[in-house]
């Protein structure tokens, strides 16, 4: 099974993916659970300057650090034919503003990506970063409106807003369209891709990031992934 990290355990275990009718299968599932123990999660709560004020919302949510959500699951790289394919498939993802909040936390993009960066809340917010990967600012824009950002280089951008200092959020531009997000449960599922020995990495804005080599073969495999 290969070394253990500091930090993370990982085991493999195959598991069978049926393939429908006679055709072969040309693509292999990997997916599996990334499990995060509560010692490593923390809630922060966030206090709310403006209260009151024109410029705020009367409640803001805390901020949880260390939820499966957060963490991005990818593929060091895949065939160019395999990216063809899975570019193809992917829709326009949105960074949301709302609660005074960014909505995901984390953003993961292939390079390439344009996001949306709609307004939802009752009040003006700004969108900007500063990071070398994408520098740009927005502007204030009221709710209901919504400006976009393409993300043409790979690398990790943190955005914010200039009005409400507790709003941040991670956009992680990926050079490929092969990653996955957990659901609040840890479950994940990346896009299918050829059978072979990949690099995979754990990332999370909270926590170390983990690199392991893992084989895939043509029935799939399944990750029990363990901070």
């Amino acid at each position: 099974m290969g070394r253990h990290h500091s930090t993370l355990q990982i085991g493999c275990v195959l598991a069978l993916v049926a393939c429908a009718g006679a055709t072969a299968c040309h693509a292999a599932v990997l997916r599996g659970e990334l499990h995060i123990p509560s010692s490593a999660q923390r809630v922060e709560t966030v206090t709310n300057p403006y209260a009151g004020q024109a410029g705020s919302l009367a409640h803001v949510p805390p901020i949880v650090h260390g939820a499966p959500v957060d963490a991005v699951i990818y593929l060091d790289k895949i065939p160019a034919a395999a990216e063809s394919a899975l570019a193809r498939a992917a829709g326009t993802p949105r960074l949301v503003q709302r609660d005074q909040s960014f909505d995901p936390r984390v953003l993961a993009v292939a390079v390439g990506t344009t996001v949306e960066f709609p307004n939802a809340d009752p009040i003006f917010h700004n969108v900007f970063s500063v990071s070398p990967v994408k520098r740009f600012d927005l502007g204030r824009y009221p709710r209901g409106h919504s400006k976009s950002v393409t993300f043409d280089r790979p690398g990790l951008v943190n955005v914010y807003c200039e009005i409400h200092n507790n709003m941040a959020a991670y956009v992680l531009v990926l050079p490929h369209h092969a990653f996955a997000q957990p659901a609040a449960d840890g479950a994940f599922a990346l896009p299918d891709v050829p059978p072979g020995r990949y690099q995979l990495h754990v990332w999370h804005p909270d926590l170390p990031e983990i690199v392991r080599d893992v084989d895939v073969p043509a029935d799939g495999t399944t990750l029990d992934l363990r901070y």
